[in-house]
């Protein structure tokens, strides 16, 4: 009677899914739907999107993805070896989150010296960086990787619908 001990399980297990549920695909639509990139400046409309898989696929050395009246997005990718190019906007506040890769990041607070970078820090995956209005800031891709970011700026630094393809059309623009 006691030899055959068998657990007793009074509910069923957690990670449990049921062959059929009805709203799995509406509850979460990631899991099945293949991911779909970006294609244009989502402007001023509600959007939504998965900010982490948009960064970590894109190719683009820059682009808009939604510019609105006080804020916008954009995704960046660094290639190897390669840098954002040592920059200041005087009236724009800056949020960047490296999605993927690691970098030096390196900031200034004198707005009228940029070989002035006395703030320096190795970045990586999910690291953030505030940069104040004002702030010289360069990152530089060190790691094997290209440097996959996304930037929030407020306001709004770069014209609507903004993609440069390479570093060098950017610094064209």
């Amino acid at each position: 009677m006691y030899y055959n001990q068998i657990p007793f399980y009074p509910r069923p297990l957690l990670h449990h899914k049921p062959k059929y549920y009805p709203n799995y695909q509406r509850l979460y639509p990631n899991r099945t739907v293949p991911y779909q990139q970006p294609k244009t400046d989502y402007g001023k409309e509600p959007f939504t999107l998965n900010i982490a898989q948009a960064s970590k696929n894109n190719n683009t050395y820059r682009t808009a993805i939604w510019t609105g009246e006080h804020l916008q997005v954009t995704l960046m990718s660094i290639n190897i070896g390669d840098d954002i190019g040592l920059e200041i906007h005087p009236d724009t506040d800056q949020f960047l989150r490296i999605e993927q890769g690691q970098g030096l990041l390196q900031m200034g607070e004198d707005p009228n010296n940029p070989n002035d970078l006395t703030y320096q820090a190795n970045v990586f995956e999910d690291s953030a960086i505030m940069v104040p209005a004002g702030t010289w800031h360069n990152i530089i891709n060190t790691g094997p990787l290209p440097l996959k970011i996304y930037s929030i700026y407020a306001p709004p630094h770069h014209p609507y619908g903004t993609v440069q393809q390479t570093k060098a059309d950017a610094m064209e623009s």
